[in-house]
């Protein structure tokens, strides 16, 4: 094998979701950046022999020390460069605050130009990232400046650089969680991408399917001030169920929280998009109305069941919360290698969930609204329209491509 065939340069690598996926395609990660102190020791406890990348993990200052040769290779030899910078700067809920507005002028998307500059230095042959979709749509979107940056690199290096994008639902590749993310591939030299066919778009593998087998080593309790509304709440359905337009007493006014407000998995869907940043009555919530067990969010992230974390609940939800879903990686990989025309594994995909179609349920019953929040029942205010606050949207399926030729 030729040197620099398979490896993988990992940026924003977080306790390791998308590495994993990426490993279990063929991909050799021969260097990780991580600036979060509690994810770089989970990435030790997993991967004792990892290569972290800088005294404090911060992509910024490798950016500007890293060369190919540190890591054994030539410019141009590196196969990927792979990671999600981070998403705060182009997240809708980040566009609520004043401060949030900025985009690239945000001094966080700075790694997007550390990221840029190790593309740079190292010419890989592909780049793949995560991001949502504020990141290349909308006005504060990174994808103009992006485009103009692989133009500049393509230009100045006598290569061509292609840019590509696609909305994704982990939940369409087997993924038991419906989570909508942005993922950019980036080729060089006028390789073709074929993006992965949906392997479960007709069939989703449940929540309850996914999570049947597992055994918590510690079951977390709902507490907060609205915990005891849980068990009122239907599986699958949020605090709308108890305003003006659901089908419990009015106890909020329509559209007035975030869609995860009291939100419970249902058992014959995927998960909702797990939150790295849960408070108290922030979902998704366990069907047993309480929040989801360590064991479970890994499962949900498609992380191996073995995969240790450091730190506490709130430090590992955050982790496996940020994670990249390693199974929606692997169909990547496997993608990015055969574009490359690089050996990829072949067969079941190691890191898929298996269906069980013995697996049945019966519905729980839906409790009444206990005692101590009936004086809050009465007509209350609805959200007051588009534009003046905050409410859902709809994100449609989308994908765009755009090359640059030197």
């Amino acid at each position: 094998m030729k040197k620099g065939q398979m490896t993988a340069l990992s940026l924003f690598s977080g306790a390791g979701g998308m590495d994993v996926g990426l490993e279990a395609a063929g991909f050799r990660i021969i260097g990780a950046v991580e600036k979060d102190v509690v994810a770089r020791k989970s990435l030790l406890l997993n991967r004792p022999g990892a290569n972290l990348l800088g005294k404090r993990g911060d992509v910024i200052e490798v950016a500007a020390s890293l060369t190919p040769e540190d890591l054994g290779l030539n410019r141009g030899d590196l196969a990927l460069i792979c990671g999600g910078p981070p998403c705060q700067p182009f997240s809708a809920a980040a566009q609520w605050a004043a401060s949030g507005r900025k985009g690239m002028r945000d001094p966080r998307a700075k790694t997007v130009d550390a990221t840029i500059e190790l593309i740079d230095k190292f010419l890989p042959r592909a780049v793949l990232m995560e991001n949502v979709l504020g990141f290349v749509q909308g006005q504060h979107s990174a994808l103009d400046y992006l485009k103009q940056a692989m133009l500049k690199i393509s230009q100045s290096n006598a290569v061509t650089y292609s840019v590509n994008w696609r909305l994704l639902n982990a939940a369409d590749f087997g993924v038991p969680q419906n989570r909508r993310r942005v993922i950019i591939v980036i080729l060089r030299d006028d390789v073709t991408f074929d993006w992965p066919e949906p392997t479960h778009g007709d069939r989703p593998i449940t929540a309850f399917e996914a999570l049947s087998d597992v055994t918590p080593k510690e079951v977390p309790i709902a507490a907060g001030k609205w915990a005891s509304l849980l068990p009122s709440i239907p599986e699958g359905k949020n605090y709308l169920w108890l305003t003006s337009r659901g089908e419990g007493p009015e106890i909020f006014g329509y559209r007035t929280r975030y869609w995860n407000f009291l939100l419970k998995l249902a058992r014959d869907l995927p998960s909702w998009t797990l939150s790295a940043s849960p408070g108290p009555s922030t979902g998704p919530f366990h069907w047993e109305n309480r929040p989801l067990a360590v064991e479970e969010q890994l499962r949900l992230q498609t992380l191996p069941k073995d995969w240790k974390l450091e730190g506490d609940y709130r430090a590992a939800t955050r982790q496996i919360g940020n994670a990249t879903p390693s199974l929606l990686a692997e169909h990547l990989g496997r993608q990015l290698l055969h574009a490359l025309s690089l050996p990829g594994r072949q067969g079941q995909l190691e890191l898929s969930v298996s269906r069980d179609s013995a697996v049945t349920h019966r519905p729980l019953p839906v409790a009444p609204v206990a005692e101590v929040y009936l004086p809050l029942v009465g007509p209350k205010s609805a959200h007051a329209g588009e534009g003046k606050g905050p409410g859902a949207r709809m994100l449609s399926t989308n994908d765009e491509e755009w090359a640059v030729s030197a």
